[in-house]
């Protein structure tokens, strides 16, 4: 069944994970290089590796013999790692930066659907409902077109400091969100 908080809570931790107003400079840079960015193209492949994972990523693990608790564990610290790239501003995962296949590498993937995205994705399966995850996942697609379709606006509008200061407060969430999804399923192993 839908659950408003469990969707709020979905929507939150990958609107942390995706980071999609953290990555405005990257994508900035990227419009820069490679011209307009196809923000219908991007949104709909990252939602399509959201989605297909959500679906299929529990069957993936049980071929690999991972149960989702381990996982789920796995995940939190991958989620915590990146909270604390967020507040510390030390980049741990590096992404590729090759540009030539436009909105889909790098930007679908990994900056919007990269690794930490999927983690968070089969983490958050160890703690709420399939649905629920599928409605905090439309959220942020929504929110990720509207972004990418103004870029520009936005920069204006925030400016460095509020970019900074935003990516900050969403760093202390994820570390938060992290630590309680760490207690949720250490104890299951």
């Amino acid at each position: 069944m839908f659950s408003i908080d469990q969707i709020i809570t979905v929507g939150f931790t990958l609107f942390a994970v995706i980071d999609i107003l953290g990555s405005i400079p990257i994508l900035l840079s990227l419009k820069e290089k490679i011209g307009e960015i196809n923000a219908v193209k991007a949104t709909l492949a990252s939602g399509v590796l959201m989605v297909v994972f959500l679906l299929v990523g529990e069957a993936f693990l049980k071929l690999m013999s991972v149960d989702l608790q381990s996982f789920a564990v796995a995940g939190s610290i991958v989620i915590f790692i990146i909270g604390l790239e967020m507040i510390l501003g030390i980049e741990f995962f590096k992404s590729d930066k090759d540009t030539k296949t436009g909105s889909l590498v790098p930007i679908a993937f990994p900056l919007i659907a990269g690794s930490g995205t999927l983690t968070t994705i089969m983490s958050l399966k160890a703690d709420f409902g399939d649905y629920n995850i599928l409605a905090g996942i439309l959220v942020n697609l929504i929110i990720i077109y509207v972004v990418l379709r103004s870029l520009s606006w936005i920069e204006r509008i925030l400016g460095k400091a509020g970019l900074m200061v935003v990516r900050k407060f969403f760093g202390v969430i994820l570390l938060a969100i992290a630590v309680r999804i760490f207690k949720s399923n250490i104890g299951t192993l």
